[in-house]
């Protein structure tokens, strides 16, 4: 480790969380179901396969353009254990309650944990409560855990060993949306053009996708946005990735407030975006399956794995160059799930 205190970048997703998770947590922790080190861990019971989950949920504000913290724990959830090739099926929650936090306000969240479940069809069926004294927490933080049957087809997809050169990447939609509408919120920017959250649960997608099949590797960009996830996915394999900047939407609004601020949106969080890595023969099919579906109106082919320049990320400019995509060192946006 390079620093011996946890600092805020320790919880950005980028490079210095990959620190913090392999010299301390994976140091200890070490196991075969761990090492994957996959959105959920999948183990095999009598029944078959099941993939567990669990996340903490710290986002500031609590309320923010297209969701809240609530819905956001219910989702972020859901989809990881959906990228993981499961079907979502129970859930807990843990809060941890600030002192003088209005009882109103903590109905609101938990009736928007309950409208979100219901969406993706999943049960909220155990739970725990703490509170704090005042000063101990910044009002509410959540913590959701989650269980699902993994699909038959999709033993092992975590592990990406199925991916392959000629395998196209789709996403489903623009990116950024998330992170940007946090900080909008967060500082009160008055912004002309609507940005919203695009928090959703996902399940209902990926269960069309798989429909159509070919998926050799599923994961859902988050903290660290698109860039650090093609980072994860290529990082000590055999291929590469290249991504085409000209296919990955971005939408106005958000672009504008990233190049004002100076933020990268391929590194910015998303909260309702899959990415998708399906064998080449499929990709047509996959793309205008998941158009069809509300959640991925504005699917694209954003990029391939390639033979070439093995281990690496590499991003085809719009000007016609070319650029390595890494980590990102430090904290982006804090507090964004």
């Amino acid at each position: 480790m390079k620093s011996n205190l946890i600092m805020l970048g320790h919880g950005s997703g980028g490079a210095m969380s990959h620190e913090l998770i392999q010299h301390v947590f994976v140091k200890y922790f070490s196991n075969p179901e761990l090492n994957i080190m996959g959105d959920s861990a999948v183990f095999a019971t009598d029944q078959g396969y099941m993939a567990f989950t669990t996340d903490t949920f710290v986002v500031s504000p609590l309320f923010f353009p297209g969701g809240d913290i609530g819905k956001l724990a219910v989702a972020g959830t859901v989809n990881d254990l959906a990228v993981a090739g499961a079907i979502p099926k129970y859930l807990s929650t843990g809060f941890v309650i600030e002192e003088g936090f209005p009882v109103s306000l903590l109905e609101k969240i938990v009736i928007s944990m309950s409208d979100e479940a219901a969406k993706a069809g999943i049960s909220i069926v155990t739970g725990d409560t703490k509170v704090v004294a005042k000063g101990q927490c910044d009002q509410i933080y959540i913590n959701t855990s989650g269980i699902g049957l993994v699909r038959q087809e999709a033993y092992q997809l975590t592990h990406g060993n199925r991916i392959r050169p000629g395998d196209k990447i789709i996403i489903n939609g623009s990116i950024a949306d998330h992170g940007m509408a946090i900080m909008s919120a967060r500082n009160q920017l008055q912004i002309k053009a609507p940005i919203l959250s695009d928090c959703a649960s996902l399940n209902d997608l990926i269960h069309q996708a798989f429909q159509v099949g070919g998926i050799h590797f599923m994961r859902d960009p988050t903290r660290g946005g698109l860039a650090t996830t093609a980072v994860e996915i290529a990082e000590n394999k055999d291929f590469g990735i290249e991504l085409y900047e000209q296919d990955i939407a971005v939408n106005d609004g958000v672009r504008g407030i990233c190049e004002i601020l100076g933020f990268d949106p391929l590194y910015v969080a998303n909260e309702g975006k899959v990415v998708l890595i399906v064998a080449a023969e499929k990709a047509d099919l996959m793309l205008a399956t998941l158009k069809k579906h509300a959640l991925g109106k504005e699917s694209t082919i954003i990029g391939e794995i390639t033979a070439s320049h093995p281990g690496r990320v590499w991003l085809q400019t719009v000007i016609g160059g070319a650029r390595i995509i890494d980590r990102i060192t430090g904290e982006l946006l804090p507090r964004i799930c």
